[in-house]
């Protein structure tokens, strides 16, 4: 199978990152997850999770994929996902705060998340970002602009209606639906107009 990187930072919509590590996990796929401290927050306000002490213990607890999964402190900076000679099938960063498109847009690599999608820039490995916030500034949008033209594929978390979804689970599932899809895996998510 596949290896892949996944960050969750500190946006609002971690379920869209929590489900597809689920999703990455259950098909077998390596994970190597890096969630930052405003991530952990956000988790345990949404998710309702203890992300104190033994927020990794927590955060395989919840996952039903129990796959091929390491999770990373974000300070972590020696981690192997560092480093361009550790070769991953792409990076998915979601949800992904603004602070964070900033910070790869400008290339600044000073905690593990940052590095990690730095190294998928210089290397030309997928990189996906699916921001979460609105509305834009024009800020945001030229930083965004930016990671497009380094090569990152930019999905915000902009559910589609033509599925008839009934469940918020039902928009989390389009979402990371297409995350695969940018990725290049199968799924059954979603169903697919026409």
């Amino acid at each position: 199978m596949a290896r892949y990187i996944v960050g969750i930072t500190g946006a609002s919509g971690v379920v869209y990152g929590l489900r597809l590590l689920d999703i990455l996990l259950k098909q077998e796929h390596e994970v190597h997850l890096v969630v930052t401290d405003p991530a952990r927050i956000v988790i345990a306000e949404e998710m309702k999770w203890d992300m104190q002490e033994d927020w990794k213990t927590e955060i395989h607890n919840h996952l039903s994929g129990k796959g091929n999964l390491t999770i990373y402190d974000n300070s972590f900076i020696a981690a192997p996902i560092a480093s361009g000679s550790f070769r991953v099938n792409g990076m998915i960063v979601i949800p992904c705060t603004m602070a964070s498109v900033a910070a790869f847009a400008g290339g600044t690599a000073r905690s593990l998340l940052e590095r990690a999608a730095d190294v998928m820039l210089k290397e030309k490995t997928p990189l996906i970002i699916v921001p979460r916030e609105t509305p834009l500034s024009s800020i945001h949008l030229r930083n965004m602009l930016t990671l497009a033209d380094a090569g990152a594929h930019i999905v915000p978390a902009m559910p589609a209606f033509y599925a008839a979804p009934k469940t918020i689970n039902d928009l989390v599932d389009f979402i990371v639906g297409k995350v695969l899809d940018a990725i290049g895996l199968e799924h059954e998510l979603f169903k697919r107009y026409g």
